[in-house]
């Protein structure tokens, strides 16, 4: 089996206001461990963020034994801000995927990263993707996704015909078109980027794990400051269809309050 959770950890803030990256390791653990974390809100000396701490370091010592893959989004001098994939499975490349980010006056916005892993399970390389689009702009969150979609259709093109071998950097290294794309969407099941998002070859995990069970409240389930309208999902695993196949669990653990967002885990067979 093959364990992967995703969570939007708000800087290890908690609905109490404050910031423990080794509750959230607690946490985690609670679910069951996990081969693949993937952590969305990860600041690294920002004095905006947990006294400006570096927070990569930090939760790299909660996990002895993962390898950490730091995305920043934004990295403005020592600043830096985005996605953390840790993985205790070998990691045989890693790819930092900036989105798309289209002028939109009069709003906040900011640049937008998906992290990629190829990690190596026991049924072979397996490609672990995890992304934080846009809060404040459909038009952005639509573009992002479209991103993603093209990546995926890149890889799956490459795989299918692979380039002749040579010697590094033109070496073969595994990269697959089975993916498991998660973290925090920002978008709803109800909206047309939903839609864009799980068309094929992408499915909603927990609506194939679950049939006939919406999507869980992942979001705003104890924060009603951030979130006065309470639970409503923003949360997914986005998977293709090989890994579809293999889904033995997806879970959600709706009792914590250490962020505002709740953590899911996936699992699959090998």
């Amino acid at each position: 089996m093959t364990a992967i959770l995703t969570w939007n950890i708000q800087n290890g803030r908690g609905c109490d206001g404050a910031i423990d990256l080794a509750r959230i390791a607690r946490v985690a653990r609670t679910m069951g461990e996990a081969d693949v974390l993937c952590l969305q809100e990860i600041a690294r000396h920002d004095p905006a963020f947990a006294d400006g701490a570096d927070q990569v370091a930090g939760l790299a010592a909660q996990f002895p034994g993962y390898e950490a893959i730091f995305g920043p989004a934004l990295s403005r001098g020592a600043r830096h801000y985005g996605n953390l994939v840790l993985s205790r499975l070998p990691v045989l490349q890693a790819f930092n995927h900036l989105l798309p980010h289209p002028p939109a006056g009069g709003i906040k916005h900011m640049q937008r990263q998906a992290i990629e892993a190829v990690v190596q399970t026991s049924a072979g390389p397996l490609r672990v993707v995890t992304t934080h689009l846009e809060y404040y702009s459909a038009t952005h969150r639509a573009a992002q996704v479209a991103r993603l979609r093209m990546i995926q259709e890149e890889v799956a093109q490459n795989a299918a015909a692979p380039a002749k071998a040579a010697p590094s950097p033109y070496d073969p290294v595994p990269r697959p078109a089975a993916l498991v794309l998660c973290g925090d969407f920002n978008l709803a099941p109800d909206d047309a980027e939903y839609r864009q998002l799980f068309q094929p070859p992408l499915v909603d995990a927990w609506r194939r794990a679950r049939p006939g069970e919406a999507d869980p409240l992942t979001t705003g389930l104890f924060d009603r400051v951030q979130w006065p309208k309470g639970g409503h999902c923003r949360d997914y695993f986005a998977v293709t269809p090989d890994v579809a196949r293999r889904i033995a669990s997806v879970d959600m653990d709706a009792a914590t309050d250490a962020s505002d967002h709740q953590p899911l885990r996936l699992v699959i067979s090998d």
